[in-house]
């Protein structure tokens, strides 16, 4: 019997998978717990709207995720932190600095998380760090990190 599963379900598959199930499995323990139903005509139909749906949402995250790439990728952010004589920091600019200063300064609103700082950076001047925005986009940020 075909099921569409509603549940993600060890050893047997994920939500919204079809999979072919014994019946007495399928009656017994996947539709009395709601872990299941029938993969008739109607719930096929449902389950091709929703992919199709997430599939559209999906597409749409990525060109939001594209176009604040290429706008990130002009511009140059600029951040002020307190250094020594000899151009050292004192601390470092950290990934989360840099997510604030994208907010206060252009009103980019991209999580520490995406910022990918190797180190954090503790020398005065430009450096390059890259944003991954969404799965396959990443852009180029140009940071000058100055002396208040």
């Amino acid at each position: 019997m075909k099921v569409i599963l509603l549940q993600d379900i060890k050893g047997v598959g994920k939500k919204d998978d079809v999979i072919n199930s014994q019946d007495g499995y399928a009656r017994n323990y996947l539709f009395p717990r709601k872990l299941a139903v029938e993969a008739n005509a109607q719930n096929m139909s449902k389950l091709n709207d929703k992919k199709a749906s997430q599939n559209y949402r999906k597409e749409q995250e990525k060109e939001e995720a594209k176009k604040l790439a290429q706008k990130l990728e002009g511009i140059l952010l600029k951040i002020a932190v307190k250094a020594g004589e000899n151009g050292k920091i004192f601390g470092g600019v950290t990934a989360k600095e840099i997510s604030d200063n994208l907010k206060e300064q252009y009103q980019f609103d991209v999580d520490k998380k995406k910022i990918a700082v190797k180190e954090t950076i503790k020398n005065l001047g430009t450096q390059i760090v890259e944003v991954k925005l969404y799965e396959g986009v990443n852009a180029k940020l140009k940071i000058d990190v100055i002396a208040k």
